[in-house]
């Protein structure tokens, strides 16, 4: 049995960066992972992949950007060794191997069972993030037992691949990225497109994300969107990080020779069903875009930065495509399924009443019902930014001095000592 002030679960970077803060405050923790630091990025990452964020975003508490390569992409290998530099740049008491089997209360303490030992804290944290597991449709259940499929946390490089044309299903920042890199290699390859966000990798000149920085559109708070459930299923921008920052959307895969289609409505043995609304969602995402596009435009002409960025560019548009009902993959050719469809979050070790009826955790400022139980890393969790690598640091401050509130209430509530 181990006792401490407070259980941090999860050593990614919302865990790092709270046991940071809690190390500035000189509260006794302990970092709890099922594997070593950051292993959610040493084992669900495709080997090519890079962080869609610019280098400059991408700093923890405590931490300034001094690289070389501000606006530069790391890939998640270096970004894993950046983590675990980071970790012991403060000591942070990161048990390793510790996979959370069980939290529940005992008394006025947290119980936390893990495969090698079991904690007792007055606080916990849980910094699982938002990419728990893969929220595959059960329609996946109705496919030919011929057919390969996995989930994109699955997917590694294209040779892992049986030979033949692959679906990716789900053209968000995954999807389209593992498309190029399968059509780049050569394969046939289709993209089912569901509601998505188009966003170019720069606009006039500047990064996209530096534009929605200095809008100030990351620090927007989830009081003041109007569906804050909608905001936090927003999809991920088709973006990707490369040197070159070249763009990447439904437009330069369907130059680069990928078959567009709608959604994937239904699949029976071999044949997968098809939505016809792929003009739509288009459309839709194209409308969302050119709103962005003009309220940074409007931003440049009210502060007088026209000389100091480039023109507007001219944004490729999407061919008009036949509607595709529905494929038989043999005949197509198609012998891989990639699910490219998001997260979803799951705590079946949860023994408290924290979840809301969706299932996810219910929580405020990373304060839950559950009083001494905070969560962290959530998409949408205060800011709009809460779950960007570079975003996290500011709820784990405020997580951390909760914690440190709580305590000090509790010791002005115990016993005055002689």
């Amino acid at each position: 049995m181990h006792i401490t002030d407070t259980v941090v679960i999860g050593a990614g970077q919302a865990g790092l960066a709270v046991s940071r803060c809690l190390t500035e405050q000189g509260r006794e923790h302990v970092v709890l992972d099922r594997g070593r630091v950051g292993q959610r990025w040493r084992s669900n990452s495709w080997d090519s992949l890079h962080l869609l964020t610019p280098n400059w975003m991408n700093t923890l508490p405590g931490e300034t950007y001094a690289g070389r390569v501000p606006d530069g992409f790391a890939s998640a290998a270096a970004f894993v060794e950046h983590l675990a530099g980071y970790a012991e740049s403060f000591g942070a008491p990161v048990e390793g191997r510790a996979a959370v089997r069980l939290l529940r209360k005992r008394g006025d303490l947290f119980e936390v069972v893990t495969q090698r030992a079991v904690w007792r804290a007055r606080s916990v944290v849980i910094a699982t993030g938002w990419c728990d597991l893969p929220a595959v449709p059960a329609a996946i259940h109705h496919l030919a037992a011929g057919v390969h499929q996995l989930a994109a946390s699955d997917y590694r490089k294209p040779s892992s691949l049986p030979d033949g044309g692959v679906l990716v299903v789900g053209a968000s920042a995954t999807g389209v990225q593992l498309a190029d890199e399968l059509r780049t290699a050569g394969r046939n390859v289709t993209i089912a497109v569901g509601r998505h966000t188009r966003m170019p990798r720069s606009y006039r000149g500047m990064d996209i994300y530096w534009w929605l920085d200095r809008l100030g559109l990351l620090d927007t708070t989830i009081d003041q969107v109007r569906d804050r459930e909608l905001a936090r299923r927003e999809p991920s921008a088709q973006l990707v990080g490369r040197p070159d920052r070249r763009p990447l959307d439904l437009a330069t895969l369907q130059q680069d020779g990928v078959r567009l289609v709608g959604r994937v409505v239904g699949i029976d043995g071999h044949r997968v069903a098809f939505a016809d609304d792929l003009p739509r969602t288009i459309a839709a995402a194209g409308l969302r875009m050119q709103r962005l596009l003009g309220r940074i435009d409007r931003h440049i002409d009210a502060h007088g930065l026209r000389d100091e960025v480039l023109p507007a560019d001219r944004l490729r548009h999407v061919s008009a495509t036949p509607t595709v009902r529905d494929v038989d993959l043999r005949t197509a050719g198609i012998a891989s399924i990639v699910w490219a469809t998001g997260f979803r979050r799951s705590y079946p070790w949860l023994q408290l009443p924290a979840l809301d009826r969706t299932g996810e955790i219910h929580q405020r400022r990373g304060r839950t019902t559950v009083p001494g139980l905070y969560v962290l890393g959530q998409r949408f969790q205060h800011y709009r930014n809460s779950n960007f690598i570079g975003g996290v640091g500011r709820d784990a401050a405020q997580v951390a001095d909760a914690i440190a509130g709580r305590r000090r209430a509790a010791h002005d509530r115990s016993p005055a000592r002689t």
